[in-house]
């Protein structure tokens, strides 16, 4: 077969990636296996695929600065908004794994379209929400569809760049992350402060229908069509079982306090671990049946990839808190309009960044999980900070005294987001690798949505039912304190948690790049 035949072959789909070698020659290999003919193209298809994880980024951070307005306007509950942002993690986490496994047996370019595809409509449908349970409703399928579109990204990128290139590509995706970090708070307090056409919050969703239609139609122009030689099954049981442990968890904690806490969400939250006691037994019987489980069980038993779980999720919780209480304290509380509250974030997104850059170019190939752990006491110490701010000022705090303990908290997060990943697989067998890979992020996600349900108790669980006008202040005020001593707990948990890492990480982000993952990794989020 011809260098032409194959192209053409390649463009239409018909012809599947090559078997590569898993013991590091695929990094040589790998130029060659690649159409020459593909070189001009496979730029535009990246551009493209960090188009569609940079919408991803934003709209998780864009909702945030949003959520009062959305409170508001459309009186939604505390559970409704809760679910609004939950719901998403949620449907994300729970279809992640699923969703790279559609790609690796589909078509990778085939899965992408279908997921931007339904991205754009689910925004669509946000946008245009009549009540808020759709617009819950279609933030569950917004997740959905980003969990099909989310992995196919790095997929992409493995299939179309040779392994001496994906270092410079990779490199782009640290820049995505870092302008969806700032621009997200700052592009959904513009949108929402403009009231457009007296649209109020929903230009934040809406601003993805050009962008998706156009990555979508030029996706189909320019995306190659990409398969694993050998993909794992799909395990749909195992995608139920997780959803509904989780719903059977979060769902009474974010009604429980409406409701008056009763009998049946104590008895659901019991059940849920039941249901992950399932899903433990189901899944070791799948693996011994076809060896294609959703959880790799054989995982847990390398000691740093189990404690790196354990970082991840607790680590998802902090944020999920965090977040969410954040900007309801400074818009509820403290009488903010959203673009003073996206402005006032603006030293975190930028710290954050900068942090974590210096973490994985400088200071963990010399110091290791030292960094991991400095970063957890540097970003508890933020959040003290915060804390005694708080309290001094009161609600007579301005932005600029905010900005320590943000810079503060937004260096320590660097310090651990970025290297994180790379800490936790060094163990990992490197056949595994890409399991562990999808599961690290799968659970991060579900930490996220575990965090933004514990909202519901550490922070509305402070507040009472019937507040005057006078009263509210004082009293968002007093349960952001209160929802930052869990922030602060949390990150003293994490700081225990990493000694279990490695000290120095066996694998580097250089050898990341070059092996080929059966199931993709998701960028880190710096903000959920």
């Amino acid at each position: 077969m011809t260098d032409n035949d194959r192209t053409t072959l390649k463009g239409r789909g018909e012809l599947r990636d090559e078997p590569r070698r898993t013991d590091g020659a695929a990094a040589v290999s790998a130029p060659t296996a690649l159409p020459a003919t593909t070189d001009r193209t496979r730029w535009f298809a990246l551009a493209i695929v960090m188009t569609a994880a940079f919408m991803d980024l934003v709209d998780v951070t864009i909702v945030n600065i949003a959520i009062p307005s959305i409170e508001r306007t459309a009186h939604a509950s505390v559970s409704q908004i809760q679910w609004i942002t939950a719901g998403y993690a949620l449907a994300f986490a729970a279809g992640l794994i699923t969703g790279g496994r559609l790609g690796d047996i589909h078509g990778r370019r085939r899965v992408f379209l279908i997921g931007i595809g339904g991205f754009t409509l689910a925004s669509a449908l946000c946008g245009f929400a009549v009540n808020p349970e759709m617009l819950v409703a279609s933030r569950l399928l917004q997740g959905g569809m980003a969990a099909m579109m989310v992995p196919q990204v790095l997929s992409i990128v493995h299939a179309t760049f040779p392994a001496h290139e994906r270092g410079k590509v990779f490199g782009l995706f640290g820049a995505i992350i870092g302008l969806g970090a700032v621009s997200g708070p700052l592009l959904g307090a513009l949108l929402t402060e403009w009231n457009l056409f007296g649209l109020e919050w929903r230009p934040i969703f809406l601003i993805n229908l050009p962008v998706g239609v156009i990555a979508w139609l030029l996706g189909r122009r320019f995306i190659t069509e990409s398969r694993a030689p050998k993909a794992l099954k799909l395990d749909l049981v195992g995608v139920a079982l997780v959803t509904l442990g989780l719903l059977m968890l979060l769902y009474p904690l974010t009604r429980g306090r409406e409701l008056g806490w009763p009998l049946w969400g104590h008895v659901s939250m019991v059940g849920a671990f039941g249901v992950f006691a399932a899903l433990v037994a189901y899944e070791r019987r799948k693996a011994a049946r076809d060896g294609s489980p959703l959880v790799e069980l054989s995982l847990f038993r390398v000691k740093s990839f189990a404690a790196g779980i354990a970082v991840q999720t607790v680590f998802g919780v902090a944020l999920g808190i965090f977040f969410l209480v954040w900007t309801l304290y400074m818009q509820i509380g403290l009488g903010w309009s959203p673009l003073r509250a996206g402005l006032t974030g603006v030293p975190f997104s930028l710290a954050v960044s900068t942090a974590a850059g210096m973490s994985v170019q400088k200071l963990v190939p010399r110091f290791g999980r030292k960094v991991l752990q400095a970063g957890a006491l540097i970003m508890g110490a933020g959040v003290l900070i915060y804390l005694w701010e708080a309290n001094r000022y009161g609600l007579s705090i301005a932005s600029w005294q905010m900005a320590l303990p943000l810079v503060v908290m937004g260096v320590g997060m660097g310090l651990i987001v970025a290297p994180l990943t790379d800490a936790v697989l060094s163990e990992v067998p490197r056949e595994h690798a890409g399991s562990a890979s999808g599961l690290i992020n799968t659970v991060q996600q579900m930490g996220n949505a575990l965090g933004l349900g514990l909202v519901s108790v550490v922070f509305f669980g402070e507040i009472g039912d019937r507040l005057t006008l006078g009263q509210v202040g004082p009293a968002f005020v007093h349960a952001f304190q209160h929802a930052l001593w869990w922030v602060a707990g949390i990150m003293g948990a994490i700081f225990l948690l990493v000694s279990a890492l490695p000290k120095r990480p066996a694998v580097h982000v250089e050898d990341a790049a070059a092996a080929e993952p059966t199931e993709p990794a998701k960028e880190p989020e710096l903000v959920s």
